[in-house]
C-alpha cells in the first residue's frame, strides 16, 4: 500500500466488507482484522434481538478497534480492517490514531442489504436491523482518504480497484 498504513472497509451489512477485506489483505500479505469479532456479548445479543446498537453500544467496540489500529500502526503493521464506520465521528476515531487511513465504502440500496443479510446463514445482524444501518450511515463519499465502491460488483473486479487506488499515493490534504 502506497503511503497508507491501514485501510478500512466499510459499509452497512450485507455490502461484502469482509469478503473484500479478507481478499485485499491476503493479495497484499497484511494482517486482516474482523470488526464482528470485537463486539461484546451484550452487542450481539442485542442485535441478534433485532435490536439495533446506538452510539452508546459501539463505543467501547470503536476504542478497541481504534487501538488494534493503533498498535499495529506503533508496529508498523499495515492492516486491513472490515468495519461498518457507518458515521463521520468513527471514521474520525479511527484518524485520529492512524495519519493517512484510508477508506473503501462498499455503497449498496437498502433492498440488496436486505436481500444479502435474509440470505447469510448463521449470522447474528438479522434483516430486521437493516433499516437502522442506513438510518446511522453518513456516506463517507467525498471524504478525504475514501474510495467508493458498488457493492454489486464482483469480488474481482472490487479488489482490483482497491488494489489499483491503493497503489496511487495519497493527495496532500487527506
Amino acid at each position: 500500500m502506497s503511503a497508507a498504513p491501514a485501510l478500512v472497509i466499510m459499509g452497512v451489512s450485507g455490502c461484502g466488507k469482509s469478503e473484500l477485506g479478507r481478499s485485499v489483505a491476503e493479495r497484499l500479505g497484511l494482517r486482516f482484522i474482523e470488526a464482528d469479532a470485537y463486539h461484546p456479548a451484550a452487542n450481539v445479543d442485542k442485535m441478534r434481538r433485532g435490536i439495533p446498537l446506538g452510539d452508546e453500544d459501539r463505543a467501547g467496540w470503536l476504542a478497541m478497534l481504534a487501538a488494534e489500529l493503533s498498535a499495529a500502526q506503533a508496529r508498523g503493521e499495515p492492516v486491513v480492517l472490515a468495519c461498518s464506520a457507518l458515521k463521520a465521528r468513527y471514521r474520525e476515531q479511527f484518524r485520529a490514531v492512524v495519519p493517512g487511513l484510508r477508506f473503501a465504502f462498499l455503497r449498496l440500496s437498502r433492498a440488496a442489504s436486505a436481500q444479502r443479510v435474509a440470505n447469510r446463514p448463521g449470522h447474528y445482524m438479522p434483516e430486521s436491523l437493516v433499516d437502522s444501518q442506513f438510518a446511522d450511515l453518513e456516506s463517507p463519499t467525498g471524504e478525504p482518504g475514501v474510495l467508493t465502491l458498488d457493492a454489486m460488483q464482483p469480488l474481482d473486479v472490487l479488489v482490483g480497484q482497491t488494489l489499483e487506488w491503493l497503489s496511487l499515493p495519497l493527495p496532500e490534504d487527506a
